[in-house]
């Protein structure tokens, strides 16, 4: 239950839902009760009124006696309904305010972890998968509601139940109590050494529902290429593994259950011989009537779902905290990255690496080597380099989805590390590598930087990405819907509506990382030329292969094995004759073979 305790300030917070609730299963549980009394006293009067019925065997007041003892009859009768009326009614406040609280608690929790997600660092994401991501914040919280809404109302209404008739029981005859009790220590037992193992089964289902999630995941996202390779019989191959998994995982928690109920049912039953057998003895002693043993065997049919539910009711529990426990590891994870001096500035573009280095945490891989390099603002950066140079680890450093380990990254002279993240981030441009699109229409997928944007503001960045006259030429234009990650757009139309959603926040600094690989070079000219006017006094940073790209740059890096190995302007560059200069002719020489 240690795991289930973070659960605890929501029931604070929702005390006055919870509070009457507790207090509706008291009456509701009182109104079950009094029935058996009832059917007690209807019992005796039975009895009672057959003998005086016989004693007037012959006389005319027989009949008025059959008359008053139906009407008695009809009366307890009444009386039952009545008090399972007003319980039902009891019942359905205590669902009311119980399982609408656990509703609301769904609800926060699920906010709660999606909120403390999006604060969580680029590193976290590496680690974990999206299945996993997702499994937790849907299928693991759906299983602690089970826990706040269900298990718990069941409990509090076992509890009072047992409460309250044992009272009832003991205040009748303790002996017979004794006896028709016997039984529930070896029930408790029994549940103690079943918690154990749901625990154990439940933590297994969980961990393989994520992997089965993961894979489906993966498999959606990648359809284009699984047919492209015709891998659909392999790849549900493999998710036939993963369900053949599940089950057995289900199969294994199954078994057990379907052992715990029939178990506790017997265990019920021993109740009921045993209070027939002992109240039959006690009756004959003349220490109960033969009403109390009708009592309390209806005691101990109100004791057999409670019983039999408790087996339900440890599973919610042990999933329930096996789930929560799942949450809890994330929710316990501190965010990398976080902003303490919370200093906000406006930018003008000034940035300096001062002997930075860094190392990604999850592969051990050093990306970087002792880089120092300045861009003054207003200044056009180029950054070009072999694959793994470390040209992206540049602008992930430049954008803080991780920090250095060692060195200084000064923005405008101010440590990177001091600005408020939030603020610094939304005076940027980005223009990442992998373009990732939402499943949604043109215009919000270029509006997307912005709070509120303008029809002119989107339609002039898309002007300024090369992209106007392919959206118009769409039928439902801006409106148009392009699927999920953009499925239904070529690769350059991806990046040029990726750069025009850059673009719309007209950010200080404007970081392109290789994002113009699959633009033809004159679209590539277009758009640079625009960038040109748009940048102007703005500082922009442009990662590239291509030095087509990146030639009219004030100053450009060349990276290799994540040092810079030259700097220089284009010219200058050219005249060094190193391995800007053979990257160039290279290129040059592609360019000219048709």
């Amino acid at each position: 239950m240690k795991e289930l305790a973070y659960l605890n300030k929501f029931f604070y917070k929702y005390r006055w839902r919870f509070i009457p609730g507790i207090l509706f299963v008291i009456i509701s549980n009182l109104f079950a009760v009094l029935p058996a009394q009832v059917i007690r006293i209807a019992f005796d009067l039975v009895n009672e009124n057959i003998a005086i019925y016989k004693l007037y065997n012959g006389f005319e007041k027989q009949e008025m006696i059959a008359v008053i003892f139906g009407q008695s009859l009809l009366f307890f009768g009444l009386t039952v309904l009545a008090l399972a009326l007003l319980r039902g009614i009891f019942l359905f406040f205590m669902r009311q305010t119980i399982i609408l609280m656990s509703r609301h608690i769904e609800y926060d929790l699920k906010n709660e972890i999606y909120e403390h997600y999006q604060k969580l660092s680029m590193a976290f994401y590496r680690r974990n998968n999206t299945g996993d991501l997702m499994n937790r914040v849907t299928e693991d919280v759906s299983r602690v509601r089970m826990y706040l809404g269900p298990a718990i109302m069941y409990t509090i209404n076992t509890a009072v139940l047992f409460i309250l008739i044992i009272v009832a029981m003991f205040n009748v005859n303790a002996r017979l109590t004794l006896f028709s009790l016997l039984p529930l220590p070896l029930l408790a037992v029994t549940i103690y050494y079943v918690h154990t193992i749901i625990n154990q089964r439940s933590e297994k289902i969980q961990e393989q529902l994520s992997s089965m999630s993961s894979f489906v995941q993966e498999s959606f996202s990648g359809i284009r290429v699984v047919k492209s390779y015709v891998r659909e019989d392999d790849i549900r191959k493999k998710f036939n593994q993963e369900s053949e998994d599940y089950k057995t995982h289900s199969m294994s928690l199954v078994q057990v259950q379907a052992l715990f109920y029939p178990i506790m049912l017997l265990l019920v039953g021993l109740s009921t011989i045993a209070t027939v057998y002992i109240g039959g003895i006690e009756v004959m002693k003349g220490t109960i009537s033969s009403g109390n043993i009708a009592e309390f065997i209806v005691y101990v049919s109100q004791l057999t779902f409670p019983v039999t539910s408790l087996g339900w009711v440890t599973s919610l529990i042990q999933r329930a905290s096996a789930s929560q426990k799942r949450i809890n590891e994330f929710l316990k994870t501190e965010p990398e990255i976080t902003s303490f001096n919370k200093k906000e500035i406006k930018l003008t573009g000034l940035i300096e690496f001062k002997d930075v280095s860094f190392k990604y945490p999850d592969t051990g891989i050093e990306a970087i080597k002792n880089i120092s390099f300045k861009v003054e603002k207003g200044q056009f950066l180029a950054i070009i380099g072999r694959t793994g140079s470390g040209k992206s680890t540049i602008a992930n450093l430049l954008m803080r989805m991780y920090d250095a380990d060692q060195g200084e990254i000064l923005i405008d002279n101010q440590e990177i590390k001091d600005l408020d993240l939030t603020h610094f981030r939304n005076q940027i441009g980005f223009v990442p590598q992998e373009v990732f699109l939402f499943s949604d229409s043109i215009y919000n997928n270029i509006a997307f930087g912005l709070s509120v944007a303008e029809q002119s503001q989107v339609e002039q960045a898309a002007k300024d990405a090369a992209l106007y006259d392919n959206i118009i030429g769409f039928e439902k234009d801006f409106q148009t819907m392009i699927g999920e990650r953009g499925i239904s757009l070529s690769g350059g139309q991806k990046q040029r509506l990726s750069i025009a959603r850059a673009i719309i926040k007209e950010p200080q600094i404007l970081i392109f990382d290789d994002c113009l690989s699959a633009i033809d070079t004159s679209t590539e000219e277009q758009i640079l030329n625009n960038l040109g006017r748009i940048m102007k006094n703005k500082t922009s940073i442009l990662i590239s292969h291509r030095v087509s790209s990146i030639k009219n740059a004030d100053h450009i890096l060349v990276m290799d094995e994540g040092k810079i190995i030259e700097q220089g302007t284009h010219e200058a560059l050219i005249d060094l004759k190193g391995s800007y200069f053979d990257l160039y002719e290279k290129q040059l020489l592609e360019e000219q073979i048709p």
